[in-house]
């Protein structure tokens, strides 16, 4: 059975989600203003898996940014219907990831963002399921969603980690 959860903690998830979020804005910030992203023409693929990867961390960061703020003030089936409307654009954004990482040129042969995209695809699957399988329930009770907000901002920030050491690695 899960244990209670109290607002506190559930708002603190949150104030590290937006923490993680300013940083990730820095890192696209960076990307913007370094001038790789003038290199689009050269590897049109990168571009493309560049703002799918962004675009599903903007997803994913959502999670436990939002979902701690909602169980913290409303009941559980708000949380777990604001956390399943925010786990399928999650899961989209994996996918469309993963798919534009596969083409030629899709990580300008980064192994780095290789081996995160597979952390990251399986970590997006646990981030999904984990509160319906701890709270065995069709509405989880709100401790059941923790494990998954505290695995979806290791995912989300391992991703940043990546993407702005990947930007520094490369070479032009």
């Amino acid at each position: 059975m899960a244990q209670e959860v109290s607002p506190e903690i559930l708002v603190g998830l949150s104030e590290i989600a937006a923490t993680l979020v300013g940083t990730f804005l820095v890192g696209v910030f960076f990307y913007l203003e370094s001038g790789h992203r003038r290199t689009r023409r050269a590897a049109p693929n990168a571009d493309q898996y560049l703002r799918s990867g962004v675009r599903g961390l903007f997803f994913l960061f959502a999670l436990p940014l939002l979902i701690p703020l909602v169980l913290a003030h409303l009941n559980a089936t708000w949380g777990a219907l604001l956390f399943v409307a925010l786990s399928v654009p999650v899961v989209l954004t994996s996918v469309d990831s993963v798919r534009n990482l596969l083409k030629p040129g899709g990580s300008w042969g980064s192994g780095a963002l290789a081996i995160n995209e597979v952390v990251a695809a399986t970590s997006t699957a646990l981030v999904v399921t984990l509160p319906w399988i701890i709270g065995g329930k069709w509405v989880p009770p709100p401790s059941a969603f923790v494990p998954s907000m505290l695995l979806a901002i290791g995912a989300g920030f391992f991703s940043t980690v990546a993407l702005v050491m990947t930007l520094f690695d490369r070479s032009e």
